[in-house]
C-alpha cells in the first residue's frame, strides 16, 4: 500500500472506531480532544478514544476521563492508533496507564482467498455450539500466544457451566441476529476449538475475538477461521477488512491469508 492509501484507511479506520461503539449501544460523552463511550445495560465494555477531528489530547483530558469512568465504576480504558493519534501515548503513561501495542493489520485487497478449512463453519443465533465459541476465545486469551497450552475440552466444559457463559452467549446471539456481527468456529467431534467474529459497519468490518483453544494450537485452526471470516464479510459487501493481531507472531499467521501491517493499536489500562 501506498503512504497515500494508507493515509485514507487510517481515517477510514477512525471513522469507524467512533461508529461502532454506538451501534453496539454505547452512549458517548464528549470530553473535547477525547470521547468516552459508555454501555448502556448488558454488553461489551467499551472505552475511550480521541475524539474524531478533535485535537490531541492533553494529560488533563486524560485525567477527567478516568475521573469520569471511577464515578461510573466503568473500565478505566483508553484505545487509539499510534499513527493517528501520536501524542496520548504520554498522556496516558502520564496518567499511570500500562500501554499494550498490538499490530494493525487490514486485509490486500488483491490476496488469494484460502480454501475452506474443513472444521469451520459459521454459527447462527440459536447454534447449540454458540456458548461454547462464545467461551473459547476468554481461555485462549488468558494464555497468550501461540504455543501449545494446557487448557482443552475439559477446562472449556467447566467454563461454559458458569453463570457469565450464558450471558455472553446471549449477548452475541442478539448480534448475529440482528445481523451486527458474524461467528466462525472450528468445530471438531462436536468441540469447539476455535472462533471468532466480525463486526461491520457499512463497507468495513472488523474481525476480532480470534481465539483456539490452548491445547489445539498449532493446527492452522485460527488461520482457517479467520479465512472463513473473511470470505463472509467480502461476501457481505465489506470493502475493508482489518483487525489487530495479538503480538508479532500472531500478526505473521494472519499474514499468510493477506493482511498487511499498516499502523499500530495502543490500549491503555492500568498496570496489571
Amino acid at each position: 500500500m501506498t503512504d497515500h492509501m494508507i493515509e485514507s484507511t487510517l481515517s477510514e479506520l477512525e471513522r469507524y472506531y467512533d461508529t461502532v461503539p454506538r451501534v453496539g449501544g454505547a452512549r458517548a460523552e464528549d470530553f473535547g480532544a477525547l470521547t468516552l463511550f459508555v454501555q448502556e445495560g448488558a454488553g461489551w465494555p467499551y472505552y475511550a478514544r480521541p475524539a474524531l477531528g478533535g485535537p490531541e489530547a492533553t494529560p488533563a483530558d486524560v485525567q477527567r476521563v478516568l475521573e469520569r469512568q471511577r464515578e461510573l465504576k466503568a473500565p478505566e480504558a483508553f484505545e487509539w492508533v499510534a499513527e493517528t493519534s501520536p501524542s496520548l501515548r504520554t498522556a496516558v503513561e502520564a496518567a499511570g496507564l500500562h500501554v499494550h501495542a498490538h499490530p494493525l493489520m487490514v486485509l490486500d485487497p488483491s490476496a488469494e482467498a484460502l480454501p475452506p478449512h474443513p472444521d469451520v463453519r459459521l454459527l447462527g443465533a440459536d447454534d447449540p455450539l454458540l456458548t461454547a465459541a462464545v467461551t473459547v476465545p476468554a481461555l485462549a486469551f488468558a494464555a497468550p500466544g501461540t504455543a501449545v497450552g494446557e487448557a482443552g475440552p475439559a477446562e472449556l466444559a467447566a467454563a461454559t457451566a458458569q453463570p457469565s457463559a450464558e450471558e455472553g452467549r446471549a449477548r452475541v446471539a442478539g448480534k448475529l441476529a440482528a445481523g451486527t456481527s458474524a461467528m466462525a468456529a472450528a468445530v471438531r467431534d462436536g468441540v469447539v476449538l476455535c472462533s471468532g467474529m466480525y463486526n461491520p459497519v457499512g463497507d468495513v468490518a472488523e474481525v476480532v475475538g480470534v481465539g483456539t483453544l490452548p491445547s489445539a494450537r498449532r493446527q492452522g485452526l485460527a488461520l482457517g477461521v479467520t479465512a472463513a471470516l473473511v470470505a463472509e464479510a467480502l461476501a457481505r459487501g465489506a470493502r475493508t477488512v482489518f483487525l489487530s493481531a495479538g503480538d508479532e507472531d500472531v500478526a505473521r499467521v494472519y499474514a499468510r491469508i493477506g493482511f498487511r501491517r499498516v499502523a499500530t493499536a495502543l490500549i491503555a489500562e492500568p498496570q496489571g
